[in-house]
C-alpha cells in the first residue's frame, strides 16, 4: 500500500494577499460608478497587500484619492476591518460593515444629485 501525505493546512497561517469578497466588490463599484455618472469621479485604483486591500476613488487620473476604502481584516475585533481615508489621510469612518462606512459617500452623492 502507498503511503497518504495530508495536504499541509493551517487555517491560522496569514494570507499571502488580502482582497475583496465579490459582494462587496460588488457595493463599492456600484458606488463609484454612481459617482462617475454624477461627474465626481473619473477613475479608481485596486491594491491588494497582505494586510490590506484598498479601493482608491480619484476626481482625476494625476491627483490624490479623494477616498479610499480600506479592507483591514486584523482589526476586525478592534475599530472595525472597514475604513474610509479622506485625501488628507484623515480616517472618516470606520467599522464592521461596509456600508455603514460607505455612508458618508452616499450622503454626498444624495447631495450631488439632489441638488
Amino acid at each position: 500500500m502507498g503511503t497518504v501525505t495530508p495536504w499541509p493546512h493551517n487555517p491560522r497561517t496569514i494570507p499571502l494577499q488580502t482582497g475583496f469578497a465579490r459582494h462587496e466588490l460588488t457595493r463599492i463599484l456600484d458606488l463609484y460608478g454612481r459617482m462617475v455618472a454624477a461627474g465626481k469621479w473619473r477613475d479608481y485604483a485596486m491594491d491588494f497587500q497582505r494586510d490590506v486591500a484598498t479601493f482608491s476613488a480619484f476626481r482625476r487620473t494625476a491627483e490624490r484619492p479623494e477616498y479610499r476604502i480600506e479592507k483591514r481584516p486584523a482589526l476586525r475585533s478592534r475599530q472595525g476591518m472597514w475604513a474610509l481615508v479622506s485625501e488628507g489621510g484623515a480616517i472618516l469612518k470606520r467599522g464592521d460593515e461596509l456600508s455603514n462606512v460607505l455612508a458618508p459617500v452616499e450622503r454626498k452623492l444624495m447631495k450631488l444629485v439632489g441638488g
